[in-house]
């Protein structure tokens, strides 16, 4: 059992803003696996599959980004994963260029809010991750207006093509594969 937990917040309003990313990649992988993502548990949209030959539990925490860890405690609760092992966390990265990934086996919050509500409930930076890259903030924008904001069209197409790594990175990932799946996807590929 592998939970694969993409953040963002519930709401139309949300909807393709830079913050919302987890949410858009886990849409990719339903969509490419045919999984519905469309029960209800811990606070969370979920729904069950079979990839590259693991059970998975694709999920949308429902908490709004900066109490995700409510809803990811609760799953791994709920399953009895091990968070090292077992659970995937997919994320917005203002560090990272447009539509770039950053897969990591572990690490500090880096400034994200959700991901730090995760630490604190799970007791451990220990999981793995894959971030991706929503592009600098310009020096201007306050950074909650910059990641509650939407993307360009050509912003769009690099995030399109983001997710679609993402989706592969994830097969690696599940294939026990990360060290592959950050060799592969760590560079600059834009």
């Amino acid at each position: 059992m592998f939970i694969i937990a993409g953040l963002g917040n519930p709401t139309l309003q949300y909807e393709g803003t830079r913050h919302n990313v987890g949410f858009d990649v886990i849409d990719a992988i339903a969509e490419e696996y045919n999984i519905s993502v469309d029960y209800t548990q811990q606070r969370a949209r979920t729904g069950k599959g079979i990839i590259a030959g693991q059970k998975v539990i694709l999920a949308k925490p429902q908490t709004y980004m900066n109490l995700s860890g409510e809803s990811v405690r609760g799953l791994a609760d709920y399953y009895k994963i091990d968070e090292e092992s077992q659970l995937l966390v997919i994320y917005d990265d203002v560090n990272l260029d447009v539509g770039q990934l950053r897969i990591r086996k572990k690490g500090s919050a880096g400034g994200h809010n959700g991901v730090r509500s995760i630490i604190t409930h799970l007791g451990t930076d220990v999981f793995q991750r894959i971030k991706i890259g929503v592009g600098e903030k310009p020096p201007y924008y306050d950074l909650a207006d910059y990641v509650l904001g939407h993307f360009s069209e050509e912003e769009r197409k690099k995030m399109k093509e983001g997710y679609g790594r993402a989706v592969r990175a994830v097969e690696m990932i599940l294939e026990g594969r990360i060290d592959s799946a950050m060799n592969e996807f760590n560079r600059k590929s834009i």
